[in-house]
């Protein structure tokens, strides 16, 4: 398929019945109805939308009139002390950058037309949901939502997912059910990695060893209670950010270091790596980083970055150094 249609937006199809979303809720609902009842049951439904391309019947946009959306707040030199290397992590993508969105007038209809995906795929949800209470399971099964990833509408002056910042790497995650207090809500970080263990203790299933994840009930209980462990991130290899509660530090395959004090820069636009005040901070969050980085899989082709004997490399090419990205 041609990449720049797949990164298309906009009103489409007519009906709501011809999105695929649409019929995975389908499909999870009729296996809801088929669940033997007082019988365990696992119902994976895994939502395309949002996700490019980013459409929705007419009735979805309806809900956000254009000239009432709100763009991103983005500096005008919103990576003026962004090492160059991450450009790398995303650097011959074919998600448009901010600038071209600006020229073509486009950013706006772009994040419109994100909130429209975003509602309708929330609707899905809500037709499976509503099953479940219709199908009174509701009150005897762990429902868990979350994404595998966030995206970038122009913040660092690019769209799409593949980075180390806040807007690639936080995505919701919220559990319903036995055993979780109702209305918590928790800011400890925490990683996609712990859904297994979480799933498996809700369940009262045999615990497992040797999981890099940890089990999320103490927080689902108690909101409050903290966790000694930060999140981890890791795009290509050698490129890790490590998030605690209140930072986020990043370092690159060449060594290059970013880190955020999110309390007071939430969008991350201050860069203080290099402030002399901030070193115990970077000494604690650098103990995190892995001290084994696997190599790529062998047969990688898409999306590959690595970085050898001070060479950069992306799909198999090398990134010459003064080249400007696309």
């Amino acid at each position: 398929p041609d990449p720049l249609k797949l990164m298309d937006w906009g009103i489409y199809p007519d009906r709501d019945e011809d999105q695929p979303d649409w019929h995975i809720a389908t499909a999870a609902i009729q296996r809801l109805r088929q669940a033997t009842p007082g019988q365990p049951f696992f119902i994976a439904a895994g939502f395309r939308l949002p996700h490019v391309p980013c459409y929705a019947t007419k009735p979805w946009f309806d809900q956000f009139p254009e000239n009432e959306v709100q763009l991103p707040p983005v500096p005008d030199r919103d990576r003026a002390d962004v090492p160059p290397f991450a450009w790398y992590l995303h650097w011959k993508l074919p998600e448009p950058r901010l600038s071209w969105l600006q020229a073509q007038n486009q950013w706006r209809p772009l994040v419109r037309a994100y909130l429209a995906s975003t509602a309708f795929m929330d609707s899905q949800l809500g037709r499976l949901l509503t099953t479940l209470d219709e199908l009174k399971l509701a009150d005897h099964t762990v429902v868990v939502l979350w994404s595998d990833n966030g995206w970038h509408l122009g913040e660092k002056q690019i769209t799409g997912k593949n980075t180390l910042w806040e807007p690639s790497t936080r995505v919701p995650l919220v559990f319903a059910g036995p055993g979780v207090s109702q209305g918590g809500r928790c800011r400890q970080p925490a990683e996609l990695l712990d859904l297994y263990p979480t799933l498996v203790e809700l369940c009262g299933l045999p615990p497992r060893t040797g999981l890099e994840g940890h089990s999320l009930l103490p927080q689902l209980r108690q909101d409050q209670t903290p966790r000694p462990w930060p999140a981890l991130t890791t795009h290509n290899p050698n490129n890790h950010s490590v998030r605690s509660t209140d930072w986020r530090y990043t370092r690159y395959a060449n060594g290059a270091e970013e880190l955020y004090d999110l309390r007071n820069d939430p969008r991350e636009w201050t860069n203080l790596v290099a402030r002399p005040q901030h070193q115990g901070t970077l000494s604690e969050l650098r103990r995190w980083l892995p001290a084994t980085n696997a190599p790529l899989a062998p047969g990688s082709a898409q999306r590959t970055l690595t970085y050898e004997n001070g060479v950069a490399t992306w799909e198999g090419r090398v990134i010459p150094p003064d080249a400007t990205p696309d």
